[in-house]
């Protein structure tokens, strides 16, 4: 646990921590030694997140409430963060709950999701990842989804925000490897996440009393141990073996059979990545 502190460094900001994944990935981090400022729009949940974390592993926890899709987002992130030695960035805020088609109402949402998955994640890459090369060492993780690999129906502006982040990080793993920073993308199929189960609850396809597994999903557990495990070898990760072959045999066909396929089994892949 201290070889992964001298590893990474002292600090992870994590994106998207009051639940699912981000909460999972906070707790491992801190358990190895880490000290967390974790970003999220609820701060009541963080709070409480913190505080547990603290009580739990005694690292010290910083807490920001912010929504990710906001102008002044990444300015309120630089100002928490200022001074501290940033050595690992996770970001898995940006999931989609309305799950609808692109015409079905104002564009202002996919705006938004516009911004919380590829601005913002740009942005603190790039702040965060000059530091960590100068260092010669750091960690960056962001969450993307099978979604991003094809177009499907009703996931037209997330999908487009997943493949810019699938893009993005591979290229920042090409990039940053030479310095010694680690770079990982990490796709995620059907991840079983309260963001998830909310949408499913909306959907009507999942009963709000119903806490058993969500068939066929990974857990947050398994995504944050795989992300932790394949964090040095990058540059992507599909998550769970049956997302992995279900990424290998679309990759056998065109494009056009391809979207096909994904837009027959939208419902059972889409990511809750937060």
């Amino acid at each position: 646990m201290s070889g992964f502190r001298e590893r990474y460094g002292r600090w992870a900001v994590i994106a998207g921590a009051s639940e699912g994944v981000g909460a999972r990935y906070a707790r491992a981090m801190a358990e190895r030694g880490l000290d967390l400022v974790l970003l999220a729009r609820r701060r009541a949940a963080l709070d409480e997140l913190a505080a547990e974390l603290r009580a739990d592993t005694g690292a010290e926890v910083r807490v920001l409430a912010v929504d990710l899709a906001e102008p002044d987002a990444v300015a309120s992130v630089l100002a928490a963060t200022d001074g501290l030695a940033v050595g690992m960035l996770l970001y898995c805020a940006g999931a989609d709950p309305d799950y609808t088609p692109l015409l079905s109402g104002p564009v202002e949402p996919a705006l938004a999701l516009l911004r919380r998955n590829c601005a913002t994640p740009l942005q603190l890459c790039h702040h965060f990842a000059g530091p960590m090369v100068e260092r010669g060492r750091g960690g960056i993780v962001v969450l993307t989804s099978v979604a991003g690999l094809y177009g499907a129906p009703n996931m037209a502006a997330y999908a487009a925000t997943k493949a810019f982040d699938l893009v993005l990080t591979e290229a920042l793993w090409a990039e940053l490897r030479p310095h010694g920073v680690d770079v990982l993308a990490l796709v995620l199929g059907t991840t079983d996440t309260p963001a998830l189960r909310r949408a499913l609850v909306r959907r009507g396809t999942l009963d709000p009393a119903d806490t058993a597994p969500l068939p066929g999903a990974a857990t947050a557990d398994e995504v944050v141990a795989e992300a932790i495990a394949n964090l040095p070898n990058g540059p992507t990760r599909f998550v769970g073996d049956q997302l992995r072959e279900f990424a290998r045999r679309l990759g056998l066909r065109t494009r056009s059979e391809a979207v096909a396929t994904l837009a027959r089994h939208s419902d059972s892949v889409v990511a809750g990545d937060s």
